[in-house]
């Protein structure tokens, strides 16, 4: 028996391999990186027979003639040249309604005689376009294990278990049959080379004279290998062309046995039909304008209630611990540090969950690729291209994985452009400020009984980012000189019943990961705050708190009334609106006093700890139990003005839609471009400028 089985999940793009791996690892997953590239690792744990087994789900491919960054990982680990991922079994994805296009893979990784199963996936969209499979005679004639399955219904899974166990027991025989004969694509330099290699296949020999420069072999054995090229004058393109019209030839002969299709004349399937109205030439885009409306209105109508439940539950939460807990210095950080902070945050999980719920459902219905096909004409004239508007959406909900997914895209100078201009998308951690200051200077309006003007304001600020991208990239397209030529090639998947349950668990999934990933942030932050506003020079704190015990003394009916006015000469006297006070000549031409200067300043470790700090700064000095919300509308300058003026709040927001305020997504960038010259060329490009148009609203709106 050995002792741990590593397999190797592999398929086409969009073949349901993410479904099966979600199956059957269920949470028992790892997100990682592949060694020394910038392309995710995805691992999980399972149990196959009495073999515990890891799972390593490989990025998508269509062949063995890799083009991309991800695809070159899982060639290499296919190719058994990765020397940090090494897997025993190769579970194969086949899309069974396009299976034709499938089988070319399936074939090439048969030849390399390494133990491997099929699991043919999407069998129920197969049926629903009348296409019938001879599941055993296709078996028969690849002469693999092939295994129906549907991983959105957990069907066929215990199968493809026993299938895989079997394999493991028994593994295929070295001298099985070929798909193709591959030693006559090049008989005497296969033969030269398995002399170095007797145990690889004629296949792998083939692609080790194609591809060993990108394999970690040594010089001498490089030098080898090149020699054995040129003497018996070895072609790359030609034997290429070869391999690939043996293989559809022998493919073609399997479909005719084993696969019943409808006639192709016959009615057009229902995709088509979608098609023609998603996609259409002008209604297309408006159908894409209102589904954004829609996830924008959504965002304010159906997150209003939850919110609501939330922020009675922190104010209450708070009094009762004011009133059972004793008077004293960590009963202050408690209530007015640390709570404060979280439950500034907590408020806006259910927005967050709204947002991510529907990206989600635009993701699994098939539709977000359709957006990418409709951008595309757009995406070029700024320097993009379609593949671009994916990770562009995706920063609607974090910057960082959006960056990352930006890997997908071939060209460079493209790639670039998109990983410079994704942050000016709204991601979820902006969503807080923006909901608090729309909730602060724009009324609870609605038009036609169901648009509300808070939710129109809201999806302005998304386009406003939308729009400062695009004029971003096309002013940066100019000064990057980077010269290739770009292809956008995009298959559009069929469209699907959403998955609910999937949509239900990605919504909490990525609820615990904000507050989470937040809640950390924020306590920290809110302990440190908390210090700063309640603290300040000794000597000028103690004559506060003389004047405050003799002020009591003199006049003991009006204590409540003393103990505000001296919380607000503490605030005023403390280390942080010292430091406050410093950055306030700044800031206030954009209409921001000391407290949102601080606030500027802490968001930069993360946007959404804008609301937890000033829910801890307005603690502190108000010893009351009204909301964050009622507290921020009776802010005002030492001349009775309101702080948060409409003039003020749009500054706000403007400056929160452009700038820079993300330490972990300059540490992303600089680690997908490989250089800080990027991070730093984004940081003052989007800080600039959000100064300038902050500046420019609020002169205006003035």
């Amino acid at each position: 028996m050995k002792a741990g089985i590593h397999i190797a999940l592999v398929g086409n793009p969009n073949s349901g391999k993410s479904s099966l791996f979600n199956a059957l690892t269920g949470l028992h997953q790892k997100v990682g990186n592949f060694p020394g590239v910038t392309v995710d690792k995805k691992t999980g744990d399972l149990t196959i027979g009495q073999y515990p087994t890891t799972l390593i789900d490989l990025p998508g491919t269509y062949s063995f003639y890799p083009k991309r960054e991800d695809e070159w990982v899982a060639y290499r680990v296919l190719m058994g040249v990765d020397e940090q991922v090494k897997t025993d079994v190769i579970l194969l994805v086949a899309d069974a309604s396009n299976l034709k296009r499938n089988l070319l893979f399936c074939s090439q990784i048969i030849d390399l005689k390494i133990p491997v199963v099929l699991a043919l996936t999407m069998n129920d969209l197969a049926a629903k376009k009348g296409i019938k499979i001879d599941v055993a005679g296709l078996q028969e004639d690849l002469g693999i294990p092939v295994v129906a399955v549907d991983a959105r219904k957990n069907k066929g899974l215990s199968t493809l278990k026993e299938a895989i166990e079997a394999i493991i027991k028994t593994p295929r025989s070295k001298t099985q049959e070929s798909f193709i004969d591959n030693k006559n694509l090049a008989s005497a330099a296969i033969d030269e080379f398995k002399q170095l290699y007797p145990t690889h296949s004629d296949y792998a020999a083939l692609h080790y004279l194609m591809h060993h420069e990108t394999f970690p072999l040594d010089a001498e054995m490089q030098d080898t290998i090149e020699q054995i090229e040129i003497k018996h004058n070895f072609n790359h393109t030609k034997t290429q062309a070869a391999e690939i019209l043996q293989r559809y030839t022998r493919i073609q002969q399997i479909m005719k046995r084993r696969v019943t299709e409808p006639d192709p004349t016959a009615k057009k399937k229902r995709t088509d039909r979608l098609d023609n109205i998603f996609l259409h030439r002008v209604g297309g885009y408006f159908i894409l304008l209102t589904v954004l409306f829609l996830l924008f209105q959504s965002v304010f109508w159906m997150a209003k209630f939850p919110m609501d439940g939330i922020e009675w539950i922190f104010t209450n939460l708070t009094t009762y611990l004011n009133t059972v807990l004793p008077a004293a210095w960590w009963q202050d950080l408690l209530v007015n540090g640390i709570i404060a902070g979280l439950g500034g945050i907590v408020v806006f999980v259910p927005q967050i969950m709204i947002l991510f719920g529907i990206i989600t459902l635009l993701e699994d219905t098939g539709y977000m690729a359709r957006i990418s096909f409709l951008s595309d004409k757009l995406m070029r004239k700024v320097g993009l291209n379609g593949k671009s508007v994916i990770p562009m959406i995706s920063g609607f909900a974090r910057a960082v994985p959006a960056i990352m997914s930006a890997r997908n895209i071939e060209n460079k100078k493209e790639k670039l452009l998109t990983i410079l201009v994704t942050p000016f998308m709204s991601c979820s951690a902006r969503l807080p400020v923006y909901t608090i200051l729309i909730s602060l200077v724009i009324d609870e309006k609605m038009y036609f009984g169901f648009l509300s003007l808070q939710g129109l304001v809201m999806m302005g600020l998304y386009l406003l980012g939308i729009v400062i991208a695009l004029l971003a990239s096309f002013v940066l397209k100019l000064f990057i000189k980077i010269k290739e030529k770009s292809y956008f090639i995009l298959e559009l998947p069929v469209y699907r019943a959403p998955r609910w349950g999937n949509i239900g668990m990605t919504m909490l999934q990525k609820a615990k990961i904000f507050v989470t990933d937040a809640g950390k942030v924020i306590m920290i932050i809110s302990i440190v705050l908390w210090f700063l506003s309640s603290y300040g020079p000794r000597k000028k704190m103690e004559s506060l708190e003389t004047q405050y015990t003799l002020s009591v003394k003199a006049n003991p009916n009006e204590k409540d009334q003393l103990e505000k006015q001296y919380q607000t000469d503490k605030l005023a006297n403390s280390y942080a609106c010292i430091l406050g006070k410093k950055i306030e000549p700044f800031i206030q031409p954009l209409g921001y006093d000391w407290k949102i200067g601080i606030a500027l300043i802490t968001s930069f470790a993360a946007r959404e700890v804008f609301v937890g700090t000033m829910a801890t700064l307005y603690s502190v000095e108000e010893d009351d139990n009204a909301s964050l919300r009622e507290k921020l509308q009776a802010a005002v300058w030492p001349d009775g003005k309101p702080v948060y003026s409409l003039a003020a709040a749009l500054s706000l927001m403007i400056f929160y839609v452009l700038a820079m305020q993300c330490m972990s997504t300059l540490a992303v960038v600089k680690r997908e471009t490989g250089t800080w010259k990027w991070p730093v060329v984004q940081f003052f490009m989007m800080t600039g400028l959000a100064y300038v148009l902050s500046w420019i609203t609020y002169t205006i709106a003035s």
